[in-house]
């Protein structure tokens, strides 16, 4: 296919790189859209079909802590579009957002495929060229970037700047497999292995539990490891444990069993009772009763919470004991789930390799953002804000270097 030359070109259909086509665009400038998929944004409209978690509306010290080692970093990114300045945003696509009653930050329409919708047809009113079923292939002089067809022809397309948002390695289906990272690791760039994030983790249950356990919900609980805690809920699979509690413990997780071989979660099965309060509760006579029922109606247990506790052997017989276990159930993790079951990845380009602009050291007028860099958030709209961040931040110095025709409207 015949080459093509345009001002920027952006390597990644997903929710940073339409974001930064909108922003690049509304300057003026010639904008070019390259992504492996059929259809943009696979990964983005998946994640919206339960609720588009775009952000969250906590402080913004508080916010940054999420990103652990990687606050330093994102920082700047995150001081410069804040979630307020999301949100603006996507009123300026006639999309309203609202705070839910645990501080996340909705659309009104609940879903992706809205803002989606608007964003594109924007992008589109600003000449954007969007070219589906391009799969990257390679980076040359001039930033020349090849790509391969689906009938087996290649073509080239030339930019003044280039854009890399890939994605990391979760979600292979959807787009995001890290098939890139040969490109620029022959260039020099240093990668780090992909792992897991926001993953379930393995777990030897018994038999028994799996198959009379798997798929059940595990509600109104606190997960501890070390001295984290999380209160929320768990899901028990024939593989291990996954859900919400589990996913903002997993980066702390992933580290011990990579340190240790394996880590051990404690679960509070009565996180509304103190250990004074339950072992009082377990005082009561057992009369006639099963030892099951008894559990039941004394401690409020169900039959799963009975299970995980005899995964650990024999039950204790004083109240004292058995209340301890309740409120701290040991539940040993062996590895996380495979990298193609998590909700997102760390690892990938080292945060050392890019500058302050986000531009790559060792490759001049190349930027990358999003998840194919090394970080990770917990789930909760910290992922997708970072995104966001520094899909704006890459944008703006992109317009400073290029310098842009004109301001379009919004």
């Amino acid at each position: 296919m015949n080459d093509k030359t345009t001002d920027v070109l952006i390597i990644g259909a997903g929710a940073a790189g339409l974001y930064a086509a909108d922003i690049l665009s509304s300057r003026g400038l010639r904008v070019d859209i390259a992504d492996r998929m059929r259809a943009p944004a696979r990964k983005f409209l998946l994640a919206g079909r339960g609720g588009l978690n775009i952000s969250h509306s906590e402080d913004l010290s508080s916010f940054l802590k999420r990103y652990r080692e990687a606050e330093a970093f994102l920082a700047p990114h995150l001081h410069h579009f804040q979630p307020t300045a999301l949100r603006d945003w996507c009123h300026s696509l006639g999309q309203a957002t609202f705070v839910g009653s645990s501080g996340r930050v909705f659309p009104k329409a609940m879903k992706a495929s809205p803002l989606l919708r608007a964003l594109l047809q924007r992008l589109f009113s600003h000449n954007v060229a969007l070219h589906s079923l391009h799969h990257w292939t390679g980076l040359g002089e001039k930033n020349a970037c090849t790509f391969q067809l689906p009938d087996t022809a290649t073509r080239t397309i030339e930019a003044r700047a280039v854009l890399l948002a890939l994605g990391g390695a979760s979600w292979p289906r959807l787009g995001s497999d890290g098939s890139w990272q040969p490109i620029l690791q022959s260039k020099g760039v240093s990668i780090a292995p992909f792992r897991p994030s926001n993953c379930g983790f393995n777990v030897e249950w018994s038999t028994f539990l799996k198959t009379n356990f798997a798929g059940t919900r595990l509600k109104r609980i606190a997960l501890r490891l070390g001295e984290k805690r999380v209160l929320g809920e768990a899901l028990i699979s024939e593989q291990g444990i996954e859900g919400g509690a589990v996913y903002a413990l997993s980066a702390d997780i992933r580290k011990g069993i990579e340190q240790a071989g394996r880590a051990t979660l404690h679960v509070d099965l009565r996180p509304d009772f103190d250990l004074e309060t339950l072992t009082a509760k377990l005082t009561k006579p057992r009369g006639k009763q099963s030892f099951p029922s008894w559990l039941r109606k004394a401690a409020g247990l169900g039959k799963l919470q009975i299970a995980l506790l005899r995964e650990n052997g024999t039950l204790p017989d004083t109240p004292l004991d058995l209340a301890q276990l309740i409120k701290a159930c040991p539940i040993p993790l062996t590895a996380p789930y495979s990298i193609d079951r998590a909700i997102s990845s760390a690892g990938g380009v080292r945060l050392d390799e890019l500058n302050e602009n986000l531009m790559l050291k060792k490759l001049p007028a190349v930027y990358a953002v999003g998840e194919m860099l090394d970080w990770e958030a917990p789930t909760g709209g910290y992922l997708l804000q970072a995104c966001y961040s520094m899909a704006h931040s890459a944008a703006t110095s992109i317009i400073r270097e290029l310098g842009a025709p004109k301001q379009k409207e919004l």
